[in-house]
C-alpha cells in the first residue's frame, strides 16, 4: 500500500495562503517597478511606431495562446485534483498524459502560424513598407518564443499546483532581470533594433523554460520519464474538460488581441501604442492579484475534490475580496495621478495613453473580482455551460468594437464595450457557478461585493479630497499616491476583512517582524 503524506490542517492551509500571497505581491512589486522601467526604455529605443508594430506582431501570434492556455487550465486543474486526494499514481499518468498533449500542441502551433499566421502578416498587415523585412523576422521570432512558453507550461503546472510559489516567484523574479538586461543590450548593439528586440526576447523565454523543466524534473517525483504511463479514459476526461475550455481560451483571445488588430487597421499606429501602453499598464498591475488567485487555485480543487465545501466557499469569498483589494491598492493611486506617473516613465506620451490606461484599469478591476469564481467554475469539470456562456458575450466585445468604430466613435470606445461587458460577465458566472458548486449568490454579494463598493467608495472620496487640497507638483503627487495607497490598506483591512483573515495576517506579519529583529 502506497505511503501518504497528512494533509495540512485549515490552519495551514491558511498560512501557507497568507505567505504565498505576501511573497509574490512583494515579489511583483519589484517585477513591475523593472518592467515598467524596461517599457519605458524599450519605447524611447525603439521608437513609438516600431513599437506599435511589436505588439502587433505580437499579438498575432497571441491569437494563438488558447491551445497553450486551455491546456494550462487542465493540467492545473488534474494536478491539484489529484493532489487532493493524494493519488501518487494519477500523478504520474497526468504528467505522461500531458507532456504528450502539450508535444502536439506546440506542433499544431507552430504549423498555423507558420502558414495562417504568416500568410496574414504578409498580406492583410498594415505597416510601413520600409518595415515589412523587419515585421517577417520578428514574427518568427515571436513564434519560437511561443512555443517555448508552450513547452514550459505543464512544468510551471506542476510547480503551482504543488502551491511551491517560492520557486515561481524566483524565476519571475530572474525573468524580469533578463528582461531588464535586453534594455541595456538594445542600447549597446548597433543594429536593427526591433529585429533584436524579437531575438532577445526569445533568448529569455527559452532560458525561462530551461529552468522550470529543470526544477520540476529534480524536485518532483512524478515529473520523470523512466516510465510512460498511457491512459485512455484520463485522456478522454482531459479532452473532455479542454474542450469547452478552449472554446473559452479563443473568446479570452478575440476580447484582447483581436481587439488590437482591429484598432491598428482602422488606426494609426499611434493609437495601438496608446493602446499598447494601456494594456501593459493594466496588466501588470492585474499580475498582483493574477498571483494570489494563483496561489487560491489548488487549495480550491484540493478543497473540492476532498469534498471540504466550507473551506471552499471561505477560500472564494475571502479570495474574491483579496483578489481585488490587491489590486485596488496599486490602481488607485495610478488613477489619481496618471497623468503625472506616465509623464515620468514616458518621455513621449503618445496621445490618449492616459484615457486609454485609465479604462483599461477599471476594466481590469472588475475582472479580477471574479478570478476565484473562475477558478471554482473549474473544479467539478463540467466546463459547457460556463465557457459556452461567458465565451458568446466575450465574442460579442470584438463584434461591438468593430460596429462601434465603423460607426464613427473613437478608439477609446472598445474600452467602454470590454467595461460593460465584463459588468455582464460577473452576474453571469457569478449564477452559472453558484448552480455548479452550490455557492450562495446573496453570501457572496454580503460578503464580497458589498465590502468592496464600500472601501472603493470611501477610498476614493478620501483620495480625491485630499488632492483637491493640494497644490500641483511632483510632491505634491508623492503624497497623494502614498497617502492613497495607505487609506487603501486601512479601509481593505478595517472593512473588507474579517476577524479570522485579520488575525491570520497579523500573526503572520508579527511572525516575520519577529524573525528580523
Amino acid at each position: 500500500m502506497e505511503e501518504t503524506t497528512p494533509k495540512p490542517n485549515s490552519s495551514q492551509k491558511s498560512k501557507r495562503i497568507v505567505k504565498n500571497t505576501l511573497m509574490l505581491y512583494f515579489r511583483q512589486i519589484l517585477i513591475l517597478l523593472v518592467s515598467l522601467y524596461t517599457v519605458r526604455v524599450v519605447l524611447d529605443v525603439l521608437g513609438v511606431e516600431d513599437y506599435g508594430i511589436y505588439n502587433v506582431v505580437a499579438g498575432i501570434v497571441t491569437l494563438f495562446s488558447f491551445l497553450n492556455g486551455t491546456m494550462a487550465s487542465a493540467t492545473q486543474r488534474f494536478f491539484s485534483f489529484a493532489l487532493g486526494k493524494n493519488d501518487t499514481e494519477q500523478l504520474r499518468k497526468i504528467f505522461s498524459v500531458n507532456i504528450v498533449i502539450y508535444i502536439g500542441i506546440a506542433i499544431i502551433a507552430i504549423i498555423l502560424l507558420e502558414t495562417i499566421g504568416l500568410w496574414f502578416v504578409n498580406e492583410k498587415l498594415e505597416v510601413p513598407p520600409d518595415r515589412f523585412g523587419a515585421v517577417r523576422f520578428i514574427y518568427h521570432f515571436a513564434v519560437f518564443t511561443f512555443t517555448a512558453s508552450i513547452l514550459t507550461s505543464p512544468f510551471m503546472a506542476i510547480i503551482i499546483a504543488h502551491e511551491d510559489m517560492q520557486i515561481y516567484a524566483y524565476v519571475s523574479i530572474i525573468e524580469a532581470i533578463l528582461k531588464l538586461g535586453i534594455v541595456f543590450l538594445l542600447m549597446c548593439i548597433d543594429t536593427d533594433k526591433l529585429e533584436l528586440y524579437g531575438v532577445l526576447l526569445f533568448i529569455v523565454s527559452l532560458i525561462n523554460a530551461l529552468i522550470y523543466i529543470s526544477i520540476a524534473l529534480r524536485k518532483y517525483e512524478e515529473c520523470q520519464f523512466k516510465k510512460f504511463y498511457w491512459d485512455k479514459c484520463l485522456i478522454q476526461e482531459i479532452i473532455g474538460f479542454t474542450g469547452w475550455t478552449l472554446f473559452g481560451q479563443i473568446t479570452t483571445v478575440f476580447r484582447n488581441q483581436a481587439v488590437t488588430i482591429l484598432v491598428n487597421q482602422i488606426f494609426n499606429p499611434v493609437i495601438v501604442a496608446s493602446r499598447a501602453i494601456s494594456l501593459s499598464v493594466s496588466g501588470h498591475i492585474g499580475v498582483f492579484s493574477n498571483n494570489f488567485n494563483i496561489s487560491l487555485y489548488p487549495p480550491i480543487i484540493k478543497s473540492y475534490s476532498s469534498n471540504n465545501k466550507e473551506e471552499m466557499f471561505s477560500l472564494i469569498f475571502n479570495g474574491s475580496k483579496l483578489t481585488f483589494f490587491l489590486m485596488w491598492i496599486i490602481a488607485l493611486p495610478l488613477l489619481s495621478e496618471l497623468e503625472m506617473i506616465l509623464s515620468i516613465w514616458l518621455k513621449d506620451v503618445p496621445p490618449d495613453a492616459v484615457l486609454f490606461t485609465r479604462l483599461s484599469i477599471i476594466e481590469s478591476l472588475i475582472l479580477s473580482l471574479s478570478l476565484p469564481l473562475t477558478t471554482a467554475a473549474r473544479a467539478p469539470g463540467k466546463m459547457k455551460t460556463y465557457e459556452l456562456t461567458l465565451g458568446i458575450i466575450q465574442l460579442s466585445i470584438f463584434f461591438v468594437s468593430w460596429i462601434v468604430i465603423k460607426m464613427g466613435y473613437p478608439a477609446y470606445s472598445v474600452f467602454v464595450v470590454a467595461i460593460a461587458a465584463n459588468f455582464v460577465m460577473f452576474f453571469v458566472r457569478l449564477g452559472i457557478v453558484s448552480n455548479l458548486i452550490a455557492l450562495s449568490k446573496r453570501l457572496f454579494i454580503m460578503k464580497v461585493v458589498v465590502p468592496v463598493i464600500s472601501i472603493v467608495f470611501l477610498s476614493t472620496i478620501l483620495t480625491h479630497l485630499l488632492q483637491k487640497s493640494l497644490s500641483e507638483g511632483i510632491m505634491y503627487s508623492i503624497i497623494v499616491i502614498i497617502s492613497s495607497a495607505i487609506i487603501c490598506t486601512i479601509t481593505m483591512y478595517y472593512i473588507g476583512l474579517d476577524n479570522n483573515w485579520r488575525k491570520k495576517i497579523r500573526n503572520y506579519a508579527g511572525m516575520k517582524v519577529r524573525r528580523i529583529f
